[in-house]
């Protein structure tokens, strides 16, 4: 007769050992996973240096069109889909000059040069008819201040950006080219800093410009407001890497770029996804 002491011994024994085999399975399961997706590497910004005596007018609106779809993320809301005036198909300058002479402007710009830095700094000035916070009556800007975390463009990157803008057209660049590197920066970043949060990470990729989220009422797009009791996490990764694979009910295709993925690092992605599981 088997003594009971040692069957029960062994059973434990084996259950340890698929627990064990289970958990193993589960690791290279994720490890796997991991690897499909794009891998691009968490590591710091390269700077890319700004030889202040030899640029050029060309050279710095080169520069500013750099910004403008790298560190500054304004190619990310600024195009065809709708979430913001599309600026590469508009002419800044008349755009600006028109703004101005709205009778809802209330800043104190006084021509197309400080109209466009004062939007970037404080885009909450004047709010274009249709692009305010939902609810808002556009009278608050979903734009973040361009010199603050995490975008924090330097006065010198701004008035590349503003040299773009206006040039890009044909008119006139207002803003000078600079004789001096600024005191708190000497070269300009090529990519955005690597963010340290998810929230800074959702803020890089402008999500609040369509997604409601922690209070907010903008519904471009799906609430991310419990969307971790919608979708489970792989779901959630998923609609952020092929938005288009499941389109929500009420909400049409093709509005959410694809290249989000593209523009976070892995560690910055599976922050941003752990994030929004969570919100329940």
């Amino acid at each position: 007769m088997s003594d009971p002491t040692e069957h029960k011994t062994a059973s434990s024994g084996s259950v340890l050992v698929k627990t064990m085999g289970f958990s193993l399975f589960l690791i290279i399961v994720f490890t796997l996973f991991t690897n499909l997706l794009p891998q691009v590497e968490g590591e710091a910004p390269v700077d890319k240096e700004v030889d202040i005596g030899a640029l050029t007018m060309e050279s710095f609106v080169e520069l500013g069109e750099e910004l403008f779809h790298g560190k500054g993320t304004c190619s990310l809301c600024h195009n065809d889909l709708g979430r913001a005036p599309d600026i590469l198909v508009l002419d800044m300058t008349a755009t600006s000059k028109k703004h101005l002479a709205d009778e809802r402007y209330e800043g104190t710009a006084t021509d197309d040069g400080s109209y466009l830095l004062e939007s970037l700094v404080n885009p909450g000035i004047y709010v274009v008819a249709g692009f305010g916070k939902k609810g808002s009556n556009d009278t608050e800007s979903q734009m973040p201040a361009v010199d603050k975390a995490p975008i924090e463009l330097t006065a010198l990157e701004m008035d590349a950006v503003i040299a773009f803008m206006q040039a890009k057209d044909g008119n006139d660049v207002t803003v000078s080219l600079p004789s001096e590197a600024p005191a708190a920066s000497t070269t300009a970043e090529a990519s955005p800093k690597a963010a340290q949060s998810a929230e800074e990470v959702i803020a890089k990729l402008g999500c609040a410009a369509c997604h409601s989220l922690e209070g907010s009422d903008v519904l471009l797009g799906p609430s991310l407001q419990g969307i971790g009791s919608r979708l489970s996490v792989e779901e959630i990764r998923q609609s952020i890497i092929d938005p288009e694979a499941v389109i929500p009910d009420g909400f049409e295709g093709g509005m959410m770029p694809a290249t989000f993925a593209e523009q976070v690092t892995a560690k910055e992605m599976e922050m941003m996804v752990q994030f929004l599981a969570k919100q329940k």
